[in-house]
């Protein structure tokens, strides 16, 4: 079930008006939402909602496990197994085809021909998001950052609640189920903010990442043999503004409805291509990811705390880990490298130094972003060949101009005017809205749901992160 459907708008609407009827009795609620948040789920395929179930069981009794034991060296096994089988069902799904295919070739190659299995496997969608939650949650048990919840529809809801199920953000624990046992308050504030992030979450979809993508970039990345130097030069710029949109509006969306059921999300994208370091951009691209890294990845390897040659391998293996996530291909391990060698670059030379403010600032923002375009080549890139045509053609072809238009553009600098906008303008988008009293909200977010459904172009494309 995607969220720019007529499906999705009815199943909400009867989500709403249920849970806010049972506002009250809080028990009642969360087995309402639960239900939903399967429902919405098996949408898909049906038969996955046992692996979301089996991954909320083995967490809520590895909990359990860990938190009713002293014994240190008992709580580390458990723990241990409990992220071992998430991690297992994990690299099943995600990476067990690859490496079958991989040994497939490799056989091939020194003469060794075999009969391997052909493995076609369907990788459920939001697996790798609902996976990091539970990691979380079992880590943070072990760690006693947070009790082990004694209630499994509660630690079950976590893990499944549908606005951030299948692309994030994702939620921590310690953030979101204390909510659970509030009574839920639908101020006018948060209405506004709930139905403002919605609409902006829509339009950037809808719009602006739709149209970047049907009408430029998938033509350009498909055959970038086709196109001039310039024209790959602006489907990287394009693409940069189209993941951005994809996934900051799916994530705007999420935190919306969201507000809307009560519930509070913090932002997960904070105008990322305005940062003048990779440091930066990683405390303002996907949030909720990179903290996970490096609550759960960097600092478990040590962090900064054991000398600069350590501190730069934690880098570079929490981003080429990272990398690695989105996908069992060398160029989704090549945009991670790109990362995490930037990032070591730019501890060697002291950059944070130099970026501050007046013209380094300036030069820091355009050497940031040419990087992180650089690595979008081969995140968007089908394959490792393509993305070497790809830079290929960027070095050696022509300046002709065959297919990028005005309307091109005008999109990109839409989205890079967005990028610029002062700090906390949601913020002040929200309580605007919120003067207009209830009937004014409503008035204007249906207006503006029939102006994005009217200019947005024919189709729902689903987003880009539902792959991860």
């Amino acid at each position: 079930m995607l969220f720019p459907t007529v499906d999705f708008g009815i199943f909400f609407l009867v989500v709403f008006f249920a849970s806010w009827l049972l506002r009250e009795r809080a028990e009642n609620r969360k087995h309402l939402l639960l239900i939903a948040s399967y429902f919405f789920y098996g949408y898909w395929d049906w038969a996955f909602c046992f692996l979301l179930l089996f991954n909320a069981l083995v967490s809520y009794i590895g909990g359990l496990w860990i938190d009713g034991s002293d014994q240190a060296r008992r709580r580390k096994i458990i723990l241990a197994l409990v992220v071992t089988i998430d991690l297992g069902l994990l690299g099943y799904f995600k990476y067990a085809g690859f490496f079958m295919e991989s040994l497939r070739e490799l056989f091939f190659r020194i003469g060794l021909e075999r009969d391997l299995p052909i493995l076609e496997i369907i990788l459920p969608v939001g697996i790798s998001f609902f996976t990091f939650q539970s990691i979380s949650y079992v880590v943070d048990v072990y760690r006693r950052e947070i009790p082990a919840t004694r209630s499994f529809s509660d630690l079950a809801l976590y893990i499944s609640f549908f606005p951030q199920l299948v692309a994030g953000p994702i939620v921590r624990a310690a953030h979101f189920m204390p909510q659970l046992d509030a009574t839920p308050v639908l101020t006018r504030l948060m209405m506004s903010k709930g139905l403002f992030l919605i609409l902006i979450g829509m339009l950037k979809k809808m719009v602006l990442a739709n149209y970047l993508a049907t009408l430029y970039v998938d033509n350009i990345f498909v055959a970038p043999e086709m196109a001039s130097s310039f024209e790959l030069v602006m489907a990287v710029y394009a693409y940069a503004a189209q993941i951005y949109c994809d996934f900051s509006g799916y994530s705007d969306i999420a935190i919306g409805i969201a507000a809307l059921l009560g519930y509070h999300f913090k932002r997960n994208f904070n105008q990322p291509y305005r940062s003048a370091s990779l440091q930066e951009f990683w405390t303002r691209w996907h949030i909720s990811l990179s903290q996970w890294l490096r609550d759960y990845l960097y600092i478990p390897l040590g962090g900064s705390k054991h000398g600069p040659l350590k501190t730069y391998r934690n880098l570079f293996l929490t981003m080429f880990l990272g990398g690695l996530w989105h996908g069992a291909a060398m160029t989704f391990v090549i945009w991670g490298t790109i990362h995490g060698l930037a990032l070591i670059i730019e501890r060697l030379l002291g950059i944070r130094r130099w970026v501050d403010k007046g013209a380094g600032r300036i030069i820091g923002v355009l050497v940031t972003f040419h990087i992180v375009c650089l690595a979008w080549i081969f995140f968007r890139a089908s394959s490792l060949e393509l993305a070497l045509a790809y830079l290929q053609g960027i070095t050696f072809g022509t300046t002709d101009i065959f297919q990028f238009t005005p309307f091109i553009a005008g999109l990109i600098l839409v989205c890079a005017i967005g990028q610029f906008m002062p700090e906390r303008s949601y913020e002040r988008c929200y309580w605007a809205l919120s003067k207009t009293g209830t009937l004014g909200m409503m008035v204007i977010f249906t207006l503006g749901m029939v102006a994005i459904q009217q200019i947005a172009p024919f189709g729902t494309a689903p987003f880009i992160y539902f792959q991860f």
